[in-house]
Formats: C-alpha cells, sequence, structure tokens
C-alpha cells in the first residue's frame, strides 16, 4: 500500500513573506486581508509573518526571491493584480511575474506561491478578491501551508 503524504492547514510555528503589489491597491489589499486572516485563522503568529510591499507585480520575483534565499521564511506568498488595459503591457507584466516566481521555489527550495491575478476588467479581479469567487489570497495561504508540510515530510522520510 503506497504511503501517502498531504498537507497539513495547521500554520502554527511557520514564517510567511508576504509579497504584493501596490498598484491595483483596491484588488491586492483584499487579496492581502484574505491571505493574513487565513493564515492567523490557522494559527500563524502575526509576527511569523513579514509583509513586503513592492510598486507593481513586475518588482514582485525579486523580492520574493530575496525572502527565499534568506533562510527567515517557510514560504513566501505572491499577491497581485493585473488588469487589461488597452496594450498588451498587462500580458507581458503578468507573464514575466509568473516566469520570475516560477523558478524561485526550485532554486532555492521554499515553497512560492503565486496568486497574480490576471484578469482582462475589474470586475472579475474583485469577484476573485473577496467577491463571489472567493478570495485568492486565502487560496494562495491555504497552498503556502500545505506545501511547507508535504515538503517537511518529504525532507523527514515522514
Amino acid at each position: 500500500m503506497p504511503r501517502i503524504h498531504e498537507g497539513s492547514e495547521n500554520a502554527a510555528g511557520l514564517r510567511f513573506a508576504v509579497v504584493v503589489s501596490r498598484f491595483n491597491d483596491y484588488i491586492t489589499d483584499r487579496l492581502l486581508d484574505g491571505c493574513l486572516t487565513y493564515l492567523a485563522d490557522r494559527g500563524a503568529d502575526g509576527e511569523a509573518i513579514d509583509v513586503y510591499k513592492v510598486p507593481g507585480a513586475f518588482e514582485i520575483p525579486l523580492q520574493a526571491k530575496t525572502c527565499a534565499g534568506s533562510g527567515r521564511f517557510d514560504a513566501v506568498i505572491c499577491l497581485g493584480a493585473v488588469i487589461q488595459g488597452e496594450t498588451d503591457h498587462a500580458r507581458l507584466v503578468a507573464e514575466q511575474a509568473a516566469r520570475g516566481v516560477a523558478g524561485i521555489s526550485l532554486d532555492t527550495g521554499v515553497p512560492c506561491i503565486f496568486e497574480v491575478l490576471s484578469t482582462p476588467n475589474v470586475e472579475l479581479a474583485r469577484a476573485r478578491a473577496g467577491g463571489e469567487q472567493g478570495n485568492r489570497g486565502e487560496a494562495a495561504a491555504s497552498a503556502a501551508i500545505e506545501a511547507v508540510h508535504v515538503l517537511r515530510s518529504a525532507a523527514n522520510g515522514a
């Protein structure tokens, strides 16, 4: 019978860096609130969470890499909102942010959760930041907690 390793939802004793974009803060503030509430509800100590506010989604990867490489955090949660305008700029920013964060976990061994909304309009972003589609900040926090526990399980051979 195979041994199945799953993540716990217990954030007690874990340290988190949350990197959040200030651009579109009427969306990202809601993502951040959802993330922080979820972590607290799962036992994370407020003193064990550091929030880093960066100008925009494009700046998220460098801050996330710095946090992940510091050895201070069990996971890094990246939050942002890129809303399509009249040009391709939003798509380019979202793609580069995703590309930048994607390799950080592999390079550092620290889970980096990417929850940068990329939507064609404000209404869809609001729906995913505490609206009828839930709050993707909560989903990011959940993924971070679980990822830490699954990685520890593998590393400890448990």
